[in-house]
């Protein structure tokens, strides 16, 4: 595989750094995009222990310019981005008739906005080069929904519905657009949740067991591959069957 360059957002730990090794490990030449990423001694600590030393870029998704500065700075030293993996997402969870403005804005503009942001900067490259992989990562939560996360699962639909519309535009131009949906995954945003809905929630799995970020990443690397090149405007579920 030639050299290909992948950005991946939300880079820093969990799901984001599991689909960064991957892509690193799959030959991808990648840069590392989160908030607060570049002088991170322990990011680069664990890339070094793994032997990838991917490119750390700063990437603030709730601020047009950032976004717009931090991919320039990409496809200035690379040249190209090919596959771009929008995987940075927040939550602020809280029953819809209580919810701040605040609370729906932030998560929205994070994870909805900052994604189609993401998408417009590399476009125009990915046209030109007739080839290019935008893999969103939603949640089950967009699909089933879920109580006390009106504004997260609104968020995570929309990546579905754009995916699914940028899917049939860019086809002609050898550009896919797909999502990976992830269910429940060891990250440090399930290990917030209470024991007793974690339980609840294990109940309800097929499979009888929580996720891993690597098998997240490991879908979005075939996603990302050649081999996937007649897949597009699909929603490939990493959930252990919570939601079919």
């Amino acid at each position: 595989m030639s050299n290909r360059v992948a950005l991946v957002t939300g880079a820093s730990r969990g799901i984001g750094r599991a689909i960064t090794l991957a892509l690193c490990r799959a030959g991808y030449d990648v840069a590392a995009a989160a908030t607060t990423i570049e002088n991170s001694p322990e990011f680069a600590e664990a890339m070094r222990a793994s032997g990838f030393s991917p490119t750390a870029i700063n990437l603030d998704l709730r601020s047009p310019e950032s976004i717009k500065e931090a991919f320039g700075r990409v496809l200035k030293s690379k040249g190209r981005i090919d596959v771009l993996v929008n995987n940075a997402g927040i939550t602020r969870d809280g029953l819809a008739v209580r919810m701040k403005q605040a609370d729906w804005d932030a998560v929205l503009r994070t994870n909805l906005d900052g994604a189609f942001l993401a998408i417009q900067q590399v476009l125009p490259g990915m046209m030109r080069n007739r080839w290019g992989r935008i893999i969103n990562i939603s949640s089950v939560v967009g699909q089933a929904g879920s109580a006390g996360q009106v504004n997260y699962a609104a968020s995570k639909a929309g990546l579905i519905g754009m995916s699914k519309s940028l899917a049939q535009e860019m086809g002609s131009r050898g550009i896919t657009v797909n999502v990976v949906a992830p269910g429940y995954i060891a990250t440090d945003m399930t290990k917030e949740l209470p024991e007793e809905r974690q339980q609840k929630i294990l109940a309800s799995i097929p499979l009888e067991r929580i996720g891993t970020p690597e098998e997240v990443a490991a879908a979005v690397a075939f996603l990302a591959s050649e081999e996937a090149g007649y897949i597009t405007g699909q929603v490939l579920a990493v959930n252990g069957g919570i939601y079919m």
